[in-house]
């Protein structure tokens, strides 16, 4: 048989910026999304997307350079998943919660040309330092709002009317492989690391989304998950092409989040298990039937919490993944036979473990690190998670040492520790990056222990994570005094001048930190000898 080349016919480059195309032309008056008393067809959320995509490229933002944004979960933000790449530029979310040290850090490795903020950030807008120069969008409800060298969102989109007209060419990507977003993780250290994700990953991760959640079309999406976080795990644009409602909001309460429910119907939500906890807390308000389907992350949700959902009404699918893969790569998937199980902790065991492979992630496994060997299939022998297939990142941005630890040997080294069981599903033990899962927001340890070591009155320092109640894990620091007059109190205010509330340790122990032969810090005797 004679070699076929690919053509235009047969072949056309993966994008998830395809499924609005797609949905606003058989759906166009179905809702797209709804925000307190606004909402919009997908007709009209296709030409806000298009009209975005038109201002950023008379903006002269270029094709593959950064646009970033720090928005809430707000209808803006969904607009910048589609409206930016359409430009051709790449889309950065910005961590809302991130303190200006960090945000400075980002605008400057990313080279970021444009920064479109919300309103409630305007103090850190201000704050910024006079060294970034960026052009500065400010989202507002406030009309009359008006900052120097400042220019309002919706003044920007105001030539919508021209965006029904105006054909915008190549909104498919030359090549999928073309960078679509690029979103920062915590860093182990320090510094967040730039991690690049591409047309095709992000596609394929909406795929699987859909597949391994069973989602079927018209959804109603409640998004108590930030957006910022690995783009909201890819459901902004996985809600599209299931032509489904994405339901907005800034409130982070389990009574906003019931009501919310309530009120619109939702069907599904995905969040940390303190959003579980959240809605478990105020399981006495009066809620609708319907089954509510829940996909969780982070830290892994205790077998309680997971029974305790249930209980009120909502399906859990338990998931882990990275930035690095475009947020959910593994489910812990339910089979069948299980339902024969009386036990419900019994259940709740199984549902807590991290599970297979995601369907477009080909291969996952557990590797003794000294053999590179597979580690047995017997829920003890404990090895690094292994990732390899078409949703792990292109690489980290600018950052060739991080690359190489990263991706050796054809596989992609998470640095998380887990054993593998007898029926091929993954159980994560400890992370050995020292990574805190706190609330679903990664904090590194390390980051922390060099702030508190600035401190002249800190001989040293080891910060680890604690489990918590409410939050899963917080930080927790053991320090090595040079002045016994030291305080709590001295090393919290301290701290405040350079972290966010999220990173503050919320345990302070003063002692001895237990070290080797070398001299290093043995953090796994901390962490074996501290309690809550």
């Amino acid at each position: 048989m004679p070699i076929l080349k690919k053509n235009k016919a047969n072949h056309v480059s993966l994008t998830p910026l395809s499924f609005l195309y797609r949905t606003k032309e058989i759906f166009p008056k179905r809702l797209a999304w709804i925000y307190k008393n606004r909402k919009a067809t997908y007709e009209e959320f296709y030409y806000r997307c298009k009209g975005l995509a038109l201002a950023v490229k008379d903006l002269n933002i270029k094709k593959g350079e950064v646009v970033s944004v720090m928005l809430p979960n707000v209808p803006e933000m969904l607009e910048a998943h589609f409206g930016i790449p359409m430009s051709g530029a790449i889309l950065n979310t910005l961590n809302t919660r991130l303190e200006k040290r960090s945000i400075e850090f980002i605008l400057k490795h990313s080279k970021s040309k444009l920064l479109i903020i919300h309103e409630q950030y305007l103090d850190l807008l201000l704050d910024l330092s006079k060294k970034i120069k960026i052009k500065i969008i400010i989202v507002s409800s406030i009309k009359t709002l008006k900052l120097k060298s400042t220019i309002n969102y919706e003044k920007l989109l105001s030539k919508i009317s021209i965006s029904r007209k105006k054909k915008l060419a190549d909104y498919f990507p030359r090549d999928e492989w073309d960078s679509i977003t690029l979103n920062y993780t915590s860093g182990t250290t320090g510094d967040p690391k730039g991690v690049l994700y591409h047309h095709r990953g992000a596609y394929l991760m909406c795929l699987n989304n859909q597949m391994v959640w069973k989602m079927g079309y018209h959804p109603m999406y409640l998004w108590t998950l930030p957006m910022f976080h690995c783009n909201g795990w890819c459901f902004p644009w996985t809600i599209v092409a299931l032509a489904g409602t994405q339901v907005c909001t800034n409130k982070f309460n389990g009574k906003d989040i019931i009501n919310l429910i309530n009120k619109n119907d939702v069907t599904h939500m995905c969040g940390a298990p303190i959003i579980l906890q959240m809605i478990i807390d105020n399981k006495k308000i009066k809620r609708n039937k319907r089954i509510v389907h829940v996909m969780t992350a982070a830290s892994p949700p205790s077998p309680n919490v997971l029974e305790e959902i249930e209980k009120v009404g909502f399906s859990v699918t338990h998931v882990y993944g990275l930035t690095e893969s475009y947020g959910p790569a593994v489910i812990s998937e339910w089979n069948p036979e299980w339902d024969k199980i009386k036990s419900t902790s019994k259940k709740s065991i199984l549902k807590a473990r991290q599970g297979v492979k995601y369907p477009s992630l080909e291969y996952l496994d557990v590797y003794n690190i000294k053999t590179m060997k597979p580690v047995r299939r017997d829920g003890k022998s404990l090895g690094e998670v292994f990732l390899r297939g078409n949703i792990i990142m292109k690489g980290y941005l600018n950052n060739n040492h991080a690359n190489k630890i990263a991706f050796k040997k054809g596989w992609f080294h998470t640095g998380d520790l887990a054993v593998m069981h007898k029926d091929g599903y993954i159980e994560l033990k400890d992370r050995s990056k020292d990574i805190i899962i706190s609330g679903g927001e990664n904090i590194s340890s390390i980051e922390i222990e060099k702030i508190i070591l600035k401190n002249p009155n800190v001989k040293d320092c080891a910060v680890i994570g604690i489990k918590d109640n409410k939050w899963g894990e917080v930080p927790c620091a053991i320090i090595e005094k040079k002045k016994n007059s030291l305080t709590e109190e001295n090393i919290l205010e301290f701290c405040k001048k350079y972290l966010a509330g999220f990173k503050l340790p919320k345990k302070i122990i003063f002692d001895n930190l237990p070290r080797t032969s070398t001299g290093k810090i043995q953090k796994y005797n901390l962490r074996k000898n501290i309690t809550n």
